[in-house]
């Protein structure tokens, strides 16, 4: 049990109508993939973030994944991507046979570097991965008009953009196919559980083909292509749909929380602060980032160990993607730098950012930042 002054870096507000949802599913006895509320969920996700056709699946990861393979992306082709990502943003790429290629980040926004890609485009190249990270989306505009000159795909990973806008546009609705992640730290969440959206009626029944195995309709065991077991239970969907009723509300609170962090901790000279805005949108604050600067003598391993000892939990940024052991061991970015990432990677750390965090938390979090930090 954690003492009463922990503060954890997560708890999600489940106070709606989950329950009324979960009873529902329960006394019908529809809890597997083939429950109503599933397609309740898709069709109200697909209208949220106006796309076409929407597809439930069991996490962000496996959204990744149906996305990766439902472009056909595969052997000899590449792929830009931000090495300031998670590993689940690279994985199908890698598993595909295609090959992953890296931009730094913008220390400022901590977003992709936009300027770096147009010098990373081959003949080979064959999608632009877009990486929104922590609640500003990336700068959308430059990199829609060279996937567009070059005739790229975007996959657009949206996981940490629920309810967020690029220019009064969804976030979700870019380029010809987006993912979005519902694990419990997001602002909506199904436990665990994802979505792939898009326009293209093709690609949006490759991606429900490649979540159910590709199973046939005539010949159900028959296969004539490999795919995956990522369905979403009716029970996840029915998590989803009553917290997506919420959202405006949840994007709301995750707004409040960042501005109150802001105004207490725009002080600290050590820490660099997540930006409260850019020109084309208003950040949302999946998580509420700190990145130590160069003034402070120790790391942000560090700084997570002495704020977990005055019982606040904290979590570290991203491991970049061309540090990492087992795509160097694969031969992926030998000799590779991007220091704006491994900077991130070095001293970035976020604190409890979750959706049920209280004022009364918020206060105590700042106190010990300030302390730990100042």
């Amino acid at each position: 049990m954690y003492k009463s002054s922990f503060v954890p870096v997560n708890v999600p507000l489940i106070d709606g109508n989950e329950k009324k949802y979960l009873d529902e599913c329960i006394s019908s006895g529809w809890i597997s993939s083939e429950g109503p509320f599933v397609k309740q969920f898709e069709a109200q996700f697909a209208t949220r973030v106006q796309r076409k056709h929407a597809i439930a699946v069991s996490s962000g990861t496996a959204a990744l994944d149906v996305a990766v393979e439902a472009l056909g992306i595969g052997p000899g082709d590449e792929v830009i991507l931000p090495s300031f990502t998670i590993i689940s943003c690279i994985s199908q790429i890698v598993r595909s046979g295609a090959k992953p290629v890296l931009v730094d980040s913008d220390p400022l926004t901590w977003n992709m570097d936009s300027n770096q890609i147009a010098e990373k485009i081959t003949k080979r190249t064959k999608a632009i991965m877009i990486v929104h990270i922590f609640g500003l989306p990336v700068d959308m505009e430059s990199i829609i008009d060279i996937a567009t000159k070059h005739n790229i795909k975007i996959i657009e990973d949206a996981a940490e953009m629920h309810g967020q806008s690029y220019k009064n546009k969804p976030c979700g609705s870019f380029g010809e196919i987006s993912t979005f992640s519902f694990y419990p730290n997001k602002h909506i969440t199904t436990g665990e559980g994802g979505m792939v959206v898009t326009d293209d009626e093709q690609l949006a029944e490759d991606c429900r083909s490649l979540r159910n195995l590709c199973f046939q309709s005539q010949e159900r065991f028959v296969h004539k292509r490999l795919g995956w077991n990522y369905r979403m239970t009716n029970v996840q969907a029915a998590l989803g749909l009553a917290q997506l009723e919420r959202l405006d509300e949840f994007v709301e609170r995750k707004r409040r929380m960042g501005a109150k962090y802001t105004k207490m901790l725009r002080g600290l000279k050590n820490v660099q602060l997540p930006l409260s805005k850019m020109n084309y949108a208003n950040n949302i604050y999946w998580v509420f980032g700190l990145v130590l600067k160069n003034t402070l003598d120790f790391d942000a391993k560090e700084a997570i160990k002495r704020l977990r000892e005055e019982d606040i939990d904290c979590r570290p940024f991203f491991y970049p993607m061309h540090k990492q052991p087992v795509l160097i061991k694969m031969g992926f970015f030998q000799s590779e730098s991007y220091p704006v990432a491994e900077r991130l990677s070095n001293r970035g750390l976020y604190i409890p950012s979750g959706m049920a965090l209280t004022d009364e938390q918020i206060n105590r979090v700042a106190k010990k930042v300030i302390e730990v930090l100042g």
